[in-house]
């Protein structure tokens, strides 16, 4: 019987004979009866039309054209009515003429205008294709929630379709669904929903999915289950297997209606009916649903429903399309986490466990919010209930932690993170050494890889010590630089030209000279000749020791230091270092030297003459 019924709905032609069989009463004759719509139009006589001028035509259409490009819609309006009235016949507008007026109303969003120039059109029985105007007035009436004025337009324009038999006046199924969703969600009238699928039946205008989502809000809203069970079977008939739409409509209209254990049901239903797989709710949806639970203080049912869904759905389902996600979100997304928080408290009294999706979103509100010491215990809560967050969301709130500067958050995450046997930490480690080291807390950096070093998990490199002892040195802490820098040398990790050319300046800047020639003797052992192995030595770190070592007075390193960069091939910048010993040792004479040292009176002498200063 309903192969035969589809087969013959399938075959049948558009016809406005009064004996077309109706859709859905091949399917349910109880749901809509047809009803031929009586004929109500009668040729009156009109006043005949005022003449234009073939010269005032084309003035009117210059007017109507500048204006259109102006947006002048007021002056558009004029003159588009001044050439209407002035004849019956269709011949003297284009329909792109029309269109583009009604383009113009749309854009200015004047929907009395618009409405009116249809109304003149069915007046003066000029038709119109139905594709050239009735998509603009359905843009214009959601915009301004004037489904009222849409329904007369679309009734009218049914009537002429049918009696005319004109094909091109047909409305698509776009419109019908409007004018549905306008007596569903607006008018809330059931007779005028039925109204609108008889003439959709007489048409032939097959609904979709969106046709029974507004009819199963309109069910909803009035308590009306035998018409919702007919719908399901209606779909069914139809192929339809998708049913979010419909579900989603049918929550809200129970929503709305107030029956908010009809909502719960219908949620545990469809996770049955799927499988336990993801309903696909809307956001919308699931803010209408926790508005409607707690604005009632229905905190104890709505963590019912979380706890029943968890049951219900399959370990397959991610965690952010869970019902406990959904529901736990709307909270945070209406500015509700104290809210979202009671839920979860609630979920714990009634003893039952808590999925990872109501955690999330709580977390992300916090982090958002920066209340990081809240989130941080949160995630203790988390882990000690023997779930797993991913990196993401760590990383996020560590993230999150530094910028507020609640530094023993970010620490407690990171080692949360790390005893969670998180296998991909390098994206939270650098967070980590980014955070502290742009706040200026080299001792916390530290601290922090102290810890971390041995983790086999996290990549530590030597560029990570020369951020620490280049943090310290810009602070003028020296001696905790020295004392990181003994640290990398005893775990192993080898110095660079940058973790001497950072000691180097920071030396420099508290006149501690002697220290410069201490890191001198030991990069001099170290310093690579061929390029490939041993510590670069390039012309920065030629330039750092010898001002450095002149200032000092320290001409024997001085001399050592050219001799390797001769050596080396590097070029070096005499007047530099003319000007650092004229400024520190101008009244240093050779001849007080020789009585001191001979052997420091050969290297001043050998630097003098090496920079030119005895001419």
């Amino acid at each position: 019987m309903w192969r035969k019924a589809f087969t013959l709905l399938k075959r049948r032609p558009y016809s406005s004979s009064p004996e077309i069989p109706t859709l859905y009463s091949f399917l349910q004759p109880s749901i809509f009866a047809l009803k031929t719509p009586p004929s109500t139009h009668s040729d009156l006589p009109t006043p005949p039309p005022k003449t234009l001028s073939p010269d005032h035509v084309t003035t009117l259409e210059t007017i109507l054209h500048k204006s259109l490009l102006t947006h002048n819609t007021d002056e558009a309006w004029k003159s588009f009515k001044s050439l209407t009235g002035s004849s019956k016949s269709p011949e003297l507008l284009e329909f792109e003429t029309v269109g583009s007026v009604l383009g113009a109303m749309n854009c200015a969003n004047t929907a009395a205008p618009a409405f009116a120039l249809i109304q003149c059109m069915f007046k003066n029985r000029f038709f119109l294709p139905f594709s050239v105007w009735g998509s603009v007035l359905v843009e214009i009436c959601r915009r301004n929630g004037n489904f009222g004025a849409f329904l007369r337009v679309f009734e009218e324009n049914c009537r002429v379709a049918l009696e005319e038999k004109m094909e091109v006046m047909k409305p698509d199924l776009a419109a019908c669904n409007a004018a549905l969703e306008g007596c569903c969600f607006e008018l809330e009238s059931v007779s005028g929903a039925k109204k609108v699928v008889e003439t959709m039946v007489v048409l032939g205008v097959r609904p979709d999915e969106c046709s029974f989502g507004f009819l199963a809000y309109l069910y909803a809203l009035k308590g009306l289950g035998e018409k919702i069970s007919e719908l399901e079977g209606l779909m069914d008939g139809f192929g339809f297997s998708d049913r979010r739409v419909f579900r989603n409509n049918l929550i809200n209209g129970y929503v709305k209606s107030g029956k908010l254990e009809f909502v719960s049901e219908t949620i545990l239903q469809g996770l049955r009916e799927c499988g336990g797989e993801c309903l696909d709710l809307d956001g919308e949806t699931y803010c209408r649903v926790v508005r409607g639970f707690l604005d009632n203080g229905n905190v104890k049912e709505l963590a019912t429903l979380i706890i029943e869904a968890q049951k219900l759905e399959s370990s397959t389902v991610a965690v952010d399309r869970s019902i406990g996600y959904g529901v736990v979100n709307a909270c945070v997304g209406i500015g509700l986490s104290d809210k979202a928080h009671s839920i979860l408290d609630e979920m714990n009294a009634q003893g039952g466990t808590l999925g990872l999706g109501v955690y999330v979103p709580i977390l992300k509100a916090y982090s958002k919010e920066h209340r990081t010491a809240e989130a941080t215990q949160l995630v203790m809560d988390i882990s000690n209930s023997g779930l797993k967050l991913d990196t993401e969301t760590y990383d996020t709130l560590i993230e999150a932690s530094i910028s507020s500067q609640d530094f023993q958050s970010a620490f407690s995450l990171f080692r949360d993170m790390r005893e969670a046997r998180t296998p991909d930490l390098k994206g939270s480690y650098l967070t980590m050494m980014t955070g502290l080291m742009e706040n200026h807390r080299p001792e916390l950096m530290a601290a922090f890889l102290d810890e971390v070093v041995e983790d086999p998990r996290i990549e530590v490199g030597t560029h990570d010590w020369n951020s620490i002892i280049h943090a310290f040195c810009k602070a003028g802490r020296l001696e905790d630089a020295r004392r990181t820098f003994r640290r990398m040398v005893f775990l192993q990790y080898k110095p660079n030209d940058q973790t001497y050319l950072s000691l180097i300046s920071g030396y420099v800047s508290v006149e501690k000279y002697f220290c410069v020639l201490m890191l001198w003797h030991e990069v001099k052992r170290n310093i690579s000749v061929d390029g490939e192995k041993g510590l670069k030595f390039d012309h920065n770190m030629v330039d750092a020791f010898l001002y450095a070592l002149v200032k000092g007075g320290f001409f024997d390193a001085v001399m050592q230091v050219v001799e390797k960069s001769q050596e080396m091939k590097i070029f070096v910048d005499k007047w530099r270092y003319k000007q650092a010993f004229m400024e520190t040792h101008k009244k240093l004479k050779v001849s007080k030297l020789r009585k001191r040292s001979f052997r420091k009176m050969e290297a001043l002498v050998a630097f003098k003459n090496w920079a030119g200063l005895n001419a």
